[in-house]
């Protein structure tokens, strides 16, 4: 198994995150996108999207890093990122899905060089950005976090793959956002408080990674 990734990306931290969950240690390989490597012909033609992370495991090559934790659960099913239930496996996915596909991708690298440098959006105008969509994601996200559902994580007591994605998801927002100012989502921050006290979580942040750079 080789896990393709980049310290500093999201995706690959969520993918970081279920690794260690699993308990598993594959081989790293490390595609630097403020370089952009992931416009190099060799890594278009592993995968074409030009993203990371990427699975390889065996003869399976598996873009997309929810793609790739829910092939890890199916393969390796031990401890489970999703609950049993139909019900409750599809509130986790509809979390996650929330995170991973409504707020990361506006605040995405990509989107924000084009809106630097194609758009010509002045650095306030960027920041607004950012700031106006991690707000509009997590305003919704606390609600859902107060669902009964909802216990010490995202659902129920155990870590599932909706922590997976916010805890990625709250470093991102730490970036334009003062801890305080976060505060004003305190379903998502107490939930973030309990994943890092996990070592799969804590071990996994762009600090801890081998490709890591200040």
């Amino acid at each position: 198994m080789k896990i393709w990734g980049y310290s500093r990306s999201s995706a690959a931290f969520r993918v970081q995150i279920a690794l260690a969950i699993k308990g598993l240690s594959p081989e790293q390989a490390f595609v630097h996108l403020r370089k952009g490597e992931q416009r190099a012909p060799d890594w278009l033609a592993k995968n074409p999207a030009g993203l990371v992370p990427l699975l390889e495991d065996g003869p399976h090559v598996i873009p997309q890093s929810l793609a790739i934790c829910e092939y890890l659960d199916e393969t390796r099913p031990l401890p489970p990122l999703l609950p049993a239930d139909p019900a409750s496996r599809a509130r986790v996915r509809a979390i996650a899905y929330a995170i991973a596909c409504d707020i990361h991708p506006l605040n995405n690298l990509r989107v924000l060089q084009y809106l630097l440098k194609v758009l010509k959006l002045d650095k306030a105008a960027h920041d607004a950005w950012y700031r106006h969509w991690i707000a509009v994601g997590f305003q919704a996200l606390d609600r859902t976090l107060g669902e009964p559902e909802t216990g010490r994580f995202c659902h129920g007591d155990a870590a599932t793959l909706a922590d997976i994605c916010l805890v990625p998801q709250v470093f991102n927002a730490k970036r334009f956002y003062a801890d305080a100012e976060l505060d004003a989502y305190p379903r998502v921050m107490k939930v973030f408080a309990n994943c890092m006290a996990l070592p799969a979580f804590a071990d996994s942040v762009a600090e801890k990674q081998p490709d890591y750079e200040t």
